[in-house]
């Protein structure tokens, strides 16, 4: 397996484990969402949404985890990359279209993160990682 794959994988359990975290906190109290995300319209978020995005979160996480675990699985990989996708959408409609989400630290932190998923020719791997999602074989 390719170098890159290896630090691809545990990009992908460090990013699980976070989303984790932020899903109890999401369970735990719904504060935290109008504190660190939703700063531009707080009194919106509630319980049922906190819950809401925490569900969100954990299925985002679990996918994540799992393509780290098989990332040879190009349907999985592929799942994977929809998520990061989704989380970049939401996180930027929030923040220019609601206006819900002003880019404060909390919401600058998943966008980067998202970004560097979709975007890695950028950063270390990009050709490994455009080659990857070609078709080509890393073995």
């Amino acid at each position: 397996m390719s170098r890159f794959l290896n630090v691809l994988r545990s990009w992908l359990v460090m990013v699980s484990v976070i989303a984790m975290g932020n899903t109890v906190q999401s369970f735990r109290d719904h504060s935290f969402l109008s504190e660190k995300l939703y700063t531009g319209t707080p009194e919106f978020v509630n319980g049922l949404q906190a819950r809401t995005f925490g569900i969100w979160t954990f299925l985002s996480s679990i996918i994540r985890c799992a393509c780290a675990v098989d990332i040879q699985n190009r349907t999985l990989y592929h799942i994977t990359l929809w998520t990061f996708v989704m989380a970049l959408g939401h996180f930027l409609s929030e923040a220019f279209i609601y206006k819900t989400a002003p880019l404060t630290i909390g919401v600058m932190a998943p966008l980067i993160v998202a970004s560097e998923y979709m975007f890695p020719s950028f950063g270390a791997g990009g050709q490994t990682a455009m080659r990857f999602r070609a078709g080509e074989s890393l073995k």
